[in-house]
């Protein structure tokens, strides 16, 4: 994780959590001279629309005193929602056995994507089942990864 994105979420994840909700994650996206900070929050009685609202005024407040971000930016607060994104270990962990998508920031064998079964974590490293090959992906080489909604 790159030191601003750590800074972000160390600034935000309190205030969030002080409003009664589970901080997900956090993601910027530097876009040249516009960039987006995006905040998924999460509850067990799930997201809506007032939720986002109340930490979105919430933030915006602490963005403003802090400052920890040069330049214009969008602020998005979000559910993760059905495809959620994973950031952290614990996160790879809980939905083991799902379908995921990952992609790295580098290859790795040759590749950048990985689609297949999640099988876990071990150490420092997420384990995806790419039919019949797993593979140990370090946590810190992962740009993006999500789960697959399924529709039983």
């Amino acid at each position: 994780m790159s030191s601003k994105l750590e800074q972000l979420q160390a600034l935000l994840a309190p205030v969030v959590e002080a409003l009664g909700y589970q901080c997900w994650g956090v993601e910027f996206i530097s876009q040249g001279r516009h960039s987006l900070l995006r905040v998924y929050i999460d509850h067990a009685d799930g997201i809506l629309i007032d939720d986002c609202e109340k930490v979105s005024r919430q933030i915006s407040a602490v963005l403003d005193v802090e400052d920890p971000v040069s330049g214009e930016y969008t602020l998005e607060v979000s559910s993760p929602g059905m495809d959620r994104p994973l950031f952290t270990l614990e996160q790879f962990a809980a939905h083991a056995g799902e379908q995921v998508k990952i992609r790295l920031r580098s290859p790795y064998e040759g590749r950048r994507n990985f689609q297949g079964v999640l099988r876990g974590v071990e150490e420092q490293d997420v384990i995806v089942q790419v039919e019949d090959h797993e593979y140990l992906l370090p946590i810190e080489s992962i740009d993006k990864a999500n789960i697959i909604p399924r529709f039983d």
